[in-house]
Parts: structure tokens; sequence; C-alpha cells
């Protein structure tokens, strides 16, 4: 994996998949009758998000040699990112995903990545380092620690990263994906080290340092080094502490929630181009949390990523 332009502005590292939705809201899923099928992998919806922006996003991860590994490259293509980075890995079928719609807050995930995901195939030698350590940003997440050859790579494409590049760790832990949460907290408490933003909700940082208590869990993260926590509180908004010690608070942002899964992600690339563009942290901060908001009012992950309009348009009628 050579050749990628030095010039790319994020690169996220991890999963990938197809998501099969309901197009039917508050019935189990043993009675749906009608799906739809989208692009999904928090990973990947981070990269589509921060490109909805500009911004040249690129994705580290692999599929299977299947026809829904041809779906994620023409979902990709279509979404303007960058997949040179995509490869096939023979005898693992491409992931898909399923949830039910029960809103405002109960969207149950059902995860089929057997007998094993390629994107946690991902080998340490097939990384374009380079291309890694140069980008704008790189996202990696907890998810891509949870087994070998995944663990080895994603440790090997934080440490390329200079240590003063916005190096971003989604603390991301889904319990079925571990043995247990102690092996979750060892290996994203080795990852932090090399992180200078960490973001997750309180369930993640639990996870990660030991606090679930907002203030609490945002000294922990940056006492292990980064410059900057964000603590997503669901209900309540998000959390930024910076290790300058500025300390933002965003509340919700009032929506009708169809699915908040794909919140998470479009907070993260919305993130990525604020970060990038040099803004303070408050105007950051309410994108991202604006871009999240949009999202939990769609079906979709991927597809339902706002570009930057939208999110201009729904802080315009958010009292301050």
């Amino acid at each position: 994996m050579t050749g990628a332009p030095a010039s790319l502005d994020v690169i996220t590292m991890g999963r990938v998949g197809v998501d099969l939705y309901p197009l039917q809201s508050g019935v189990a899923l043993d009675e749906v009758e009608r799906f739809g099928r989208f692009l999904g992998g928090s990973a990947t919806n981070v990269a589509v998000a921060a490109a909805r922006y500009g911004r040249r996003a690129a994705v580290v991860t692999r599929t299977g040699a299947d026809p829904f590994g041809r779906f994620v490259r023409r979902a990709l293509a279509g979404y303007g990112v960058d997949a040179r980075f995509v490869a096939d890995v023979p005898g693992l079928p491409t992931p898909v995903t399923f949830c039910e719609l029960f809103p405002p807050d109960d969207f149950p995930l059902y995860f089929y990545r057997f007998p094993k995901a390629p994107d946690l195939e991902i080998r340490a030698d097939e990384l374009d380092l380079a291309a890694i350590g140069s980008a704008g940003v790189l996202w990696a997440t907890v998810t891509g620690l949870c087994a070998e050859p995944s663990r080895t790579a994603t440790l090997a494409a934080l440490g390329a990263r200079p240590r003063a590049a916005l190096t971003v760790l989604d603390l991301d832990y889904r319990p079925m994906f571990w043995e247990s949460a102690a092996e979750a907290s060892r290996w994203a408490g080795e990852a932090l080290g090399h992180a200078t933003v960490a973001v997750g909700n309180l369930a993640e940082c639990e996870v990660a340092v030991g606090e679930s208590a907002p203030v609490r869990a945002a000294r922990a993260l940056l006492d292990r080094g980064v410059r900057l926590a964000v603590v997503k509180r669901g209900p309540e908004g998000v959390l930024a502490v910076a290790a300058d010690g500025e300390v933002v608070e965003a509340p919700p942002v009032p929506v009708e929630v169809v699915n908040g899964l794909g919140a998470g992600d479009a907070f993260g690339g919305a993130l990525c181009h604020g970060l990038l563009a040099g803004w303070d942290l408050p105007r950051t901060i309410a994108f991202a949390n604006a871009a999240g908001a949009i999202v939990a009012s769609r079906l979709a992950c991927a597809d339902a990523m706002p570009e930057h309009g939208e999110v201009a348009a729904l802080l315009d009628g958010v009292p301050a």
C-alpha cells in the first residue's frame, strides 16, 4: 500500500460493513418486513462525514471478496472517500449489521461479523505509514484493538504520528467484540499514550479510564496525555475539556429522533473538520453537536451525514 497523497486531511481506520436497517420503526426485528441497505461501520462513517465538508478523506479497512465488498467500494466512491487503503480478505464475508428502531433512545444493534470481520485483518506491514503520519487527522478506534493483527496495526498507525499531530482515539467500546472490559481497558490505555484527542460516551470512558462522571472522566483522559478530552453525555449534551484548562459544555440540540446510531460518527467527522479549520473549541463542539443531532433525526448513518450548510442552518435556530 504505497503512493497515497501526503495531502489527505483525514484518515480513519477500522470498521466497515453494510447496515441493513428496518424501514419500519417500533417493530421488533423478527417482524420487520422491509429493510434499507446502507454503508456502515463507525470509522467509515467518520470518513464520509468529513468528506461532506470537503475534506480529503480516506479509510483504512478491509472487506470480503464478495458483492457487499463491491458495494462498499461503490458507496465510498459516491461519497468522495478515497478507497485506496481498502482491500479484500479472501474467505471472510463483509460484515452486515441490523438494528431495531425504538425512538427516542432504544436502538439495539445486531452485528454479524463471523467467523471474523475482515476489518480486523488489517496488518501493520500493509500500512502506508508515510501517508498516515502526514495526514491532517488520524482517527483510530478502540474496537480496532480487540483482535490481532488489527491491534498491532492500529498501534503502529498511532505510533507513526508526530506527537503534535491531531491523533484521535475514538473510545468506541462494543462489549461483544471483547473477552472482557478489563482487556479493553488495557489496550485503550496503550492507545491513549499515542493520542492527542480522545472521544467517548460515559460508558466508554468508564472502560478506558475507570471514570463515568463527566468531569472526572475528562480529567482522567487528560492525565493519560491527550490535549483534548470530549465526553458525550447523551441527552445531557457534550463536555469538552482541553489541557490548557478550557472547558466547553454544549447542551443537546432538540430534534425528533429517528435513529440515534450514527450521531456519534457524525459528531466525529464534524469534530475533525472543526479541528482542521482551526476553529475555537466552543465553535467546534457546537458544530459537531449539531451535526450529530441532524443524523439522529434520520434513518441511515453514512447516507445521512449533513453538509456544512445544513449544520449551520440548524445552529442558527438554536438559542445561544
